[in-house]
């Protein structure tokens, strides 16, 4: 029977679920019922098999998943932060428009580029007078300044209340997750014995896109202006998030060689960051996830859990 790998991502008092076919977002309302919305989502591969080749199967995986990200942050905004009711009962949503929609992800992939890209590689300029011109040190020092930056901002962010919220929700992902991969009955308390940390999560994928840049970004001659270097860094990012793509998903079938757990380790650490420990209602929002989404995928139930 062919294994089902199922990914996940927390929202604003919820968990988005995606299985191989489907995606669901679970998300707990101010009333305190749990609202769902769920759809097909067949690979693209089926239409493009190109996307199966290595390398641009995870650029192609950034970008779907940034989208779908963003339509799922909405989604639970519209669910989960309203404060009025209408006549019915029901939440009054303001839905974003797909113009707003799309501004919406120009502004956080420029922000991200911005700050974790383009900012590092000017204060590596700076103190060209002090570590030198050669290639290998200055991608060095400007890797170190872009992982120096990316966890100062995962720390920063983790002091906010609201934020904190979303983390247990990130626990609660994991948790479930977990349970899933090991056939277990989506209960809460079989979810909840499990580790909140979890070795194909995208806060490890994050910082694999940091340690790749550095070696990738090496390759860029010394010679060229700043602007180049700077917009080159937008160019090989869909390559960058190819390999890291690779790497990860090797990393997840050899989960058990004592070297890939040292590699993976920081990735691990990291999340102790980005994950709390969820409470009961939460692993019920992210089980709620998981069965819709498999539902929708083709089928679930407690006594037959396919992986």
């Amino acid at each position: 029977m062919e294994k089902i790998y199922i990914g996940g991502q927390a929202v604003l008092e919820g968990v988005m679920m995606r299985a191989p076919r489907a995606v669901a977002i679970a998300v707990r309302r101010p009333t305190g019922e749990i609202t769902v919305k769920r759809e097909q989502m067949p690979p693209l591969s089926e239409r493009f098999p190109i996307v199966k080749l290595p390398i641009l199967r995870g650029a192609v995986a950034l970008f779907t998943s940034l989208v779908l990200g963003i339509k799922a942050l909405n989604f639970s905004a519209n669910e989960a932060m309203v404060e009025e009711l209408d006549e019915k009962g029901e939440p009054k949503k303001e839905e974003l428009t797909s113009w707003a929609l799309a501004g919406t992800m120009v502004v956080a992939f420029g922000f991200g580029i911005g700050l974790f890209f383009f900012f590092p590689l000017y204060l590596t300029k700076l103190l060209v007078p002090v570590i030198g011109d050669g290639n290998l040190v200055f991608n060095l020092v400007d890797g170190v300044i872009r992982v120096i930056i990316f966890l100062l901002y995962i720390w920063g962010i983790a002091r906010m209340k609201d934020i904190q919220r979303v983390f247990q929700y990130h626990g609660a992902e994991h948790k479930t997750i977990f349970a899933f991969e090991n056939a277990e009955e989506l209960s809460i308390e079989n979810v909840k014995k499990h580790s909140r940390l979890h070795p194909r999560c995208g806060t490890s994928f994050l910082l694999i896109v940091m340690l790749v840049s550095i070696a990738v970004f090496s390759l860029i001659p010394k010679a060229w202006p700043f602007l180049y270097k700077a917009l080159s860094r937008v160019v090989l990012l869909p390559l960058i998030a190819g390999i890291s793509y690779e790497f990860l998903k090797w990393s997840a079938k050899n989960d058990k060689h004592p070297l890939v757990k040292l590699m993976v380790a920081p990735g691990l650490a990291l999340q102790r960051l980005t994950t709390r420990e969820p409470d009961d209602e939460q692993l019920e929002v992210a089980i709620r996830s998981v069965k819709e989404a498999l539902d929708e995928n083709g089928g679930y139930s407690d006594d037959r859990i396919v992986v």
